[in-house]
């Protein structure tokens, strides 16, 4: 009986083709590990110094009108029980995507935290027991290799859409915006132009209009705003992820669009509105390349209550941790001496009640969308 051929299980890979900047993020993964290996020689204790993500070592750029992180560091040393599980892990990261970068591939943050969850030989202790464990050290290895996730092949998962007036390449495949149904284009983690290519002959948009929830996004793509506006329509799932706002910061400084943000009346939207427009404190490092200064907000306002004329049932009775949070974003510097921003935060803490975007379907199905959003456009009503 002849004998059946045998089935090889293994894949001849493609040579990987670094790119530019996949070879400096590998030179800077190198430089680190060099210096533990030079401090080994040397009967020195391994140390690195990574920036501090702390509310102290962020300060705000009146002239650039973003966060920026300080100069301030935190050292972390292999020889200090204290800190010698954080020193492993912050080299096992960088030797995580070390080895993504080798092969050309990139992986989930929750891939590379399988990736590299492991039991330590001879003990009973895990690298990582949690997931959030692992981001957190991803986090100090960006600002460590001055390099951004995407540069370590890692991404998130997809939180956010977008629909409009725009055509564009993925990988290679083109994406016609107009032409993505109910459910619009998922908005992927990394949105770098190796990846997303615009060419502004395909942009017909005039403006972006970035929504906060989903379920918004549906009620403006239903009814087609995109389209009888002549713009982009997005949205982030809430607080916009990284991807989203990538996107955001591209579209509006590569083809030269506005902003225009319809968001809660609640602190919780002026936040968002806040990290869209000068980044955030946990990731100010970012800010350069994310935070877009000119996005205005268009709405919800403490006003709209009375000028739209909304029922008692709409309102949300504002609780303690809101008005916290609401006298926190009043002392943000780049609202603090904003009259209108103070006047708005106030407005919201003396009517003691919150508003959602959707309160406006109270009024009519499409308000938002055939009357609330285009007069507040027409009237160039908005905060900045």
């Amino acid at each position: 009986m002849a004998k059946k051929p045998s089935i090889s299980t293994k894949t001849k890979s493609a040579p990987v083709v670094l790119t530019p900047r996949d070879k400096k993020t590998l030179s800077n993964i190198t430089q680190l590990a060099d210096g533990v290996v030079k401090a080994a020689a040397a009967r020195r204790d391994p140390y690195v110094d990574i920036p501090s993500r702390t509310l102290a070592n962020v300060h705000y750029s009146a002239r650039k009108r973003i966060l920026e992180m300080g100069n301030g560091k935190n050292r972390r040393q292999l020889f200090d029980l204290s800190q010698a599980k954080a020193y492993m892990r912050t080299m096992l990261v960088g030797s995580g995507c070390k080895k993504l970068i080798d092969q050309g591939k990139s992986t989930s943050l929750r891939g590379l935290f399988y990736m590299l969850k492991h039991t330590i030989e001879g003990s009973k202790e895990n690298t990582f027991d949690e997931q959030g464990e692992c981001d957190t050290i991803i986090e100090d290895v960006e600002v460590l290799l001055d390099s951004i996730r995407e540069e370590l092949h890692l991404y998130a998962e997809n939180r956010g859409a977008m629909v409009g007036a725009i055509t564009f390449t993925d990988k290679g495949d083109e994406i016609n915006c107009a032409r993505m149904g109910s459910g619009g284009y998922a908005i992927p983690s990394i949105c770098e132009p190796d990846v997303i290519e615009f060419d502004p002959k395909k942009c017909k948009a005039k403006f972006i209009l970035h929504v906060e929830k989903g379920t918004v996004w549906q009620r403006f793509n239903e009814d087609r705003f995109w389209e009888k506006h002549n713009c982009i329509l997005t949205h982030g799932s809430g607080q916009p992820p990284r991807g989203v706002r990538r996107m955001l910061y591209r579209l509006h400084n590569e083809l030269k669009l506005p902003l225009y943000c319809v968001l809660d009346n609640d602190p919780w939207g002026y936040y968002i509105y806040s990290v869209i427009k000068q980044g955030s404190i946990n990731l100010a490092f970012e800010s350069q390349r994310m935070a877009i200064p000119e996005a205005k907000y268009l709405g919800l306002r403490s006003i709209d209550y009375d000028r739209c004329e909304l029922s008692d049932s709409v309102k949300i009775a504002l609780n303690d941790t809101d008005r916290k949070r609401a006298k926190q974003v009043a002392k943000y510097p780049w609202f603090e001496k904003k009259a209108p921003w103070q006047r708005e935060i106030k407005k919201m803490l003396d009517n003691d009640f919150k508003l959602e975007v959707e309160s406006l379907i109270s009024k009519d199905i499409s308000y938002v969308t055939e009357v609330y959003v285009p007069e507040r456009l027409e009237a160039q009503d908005w905060l900045d």
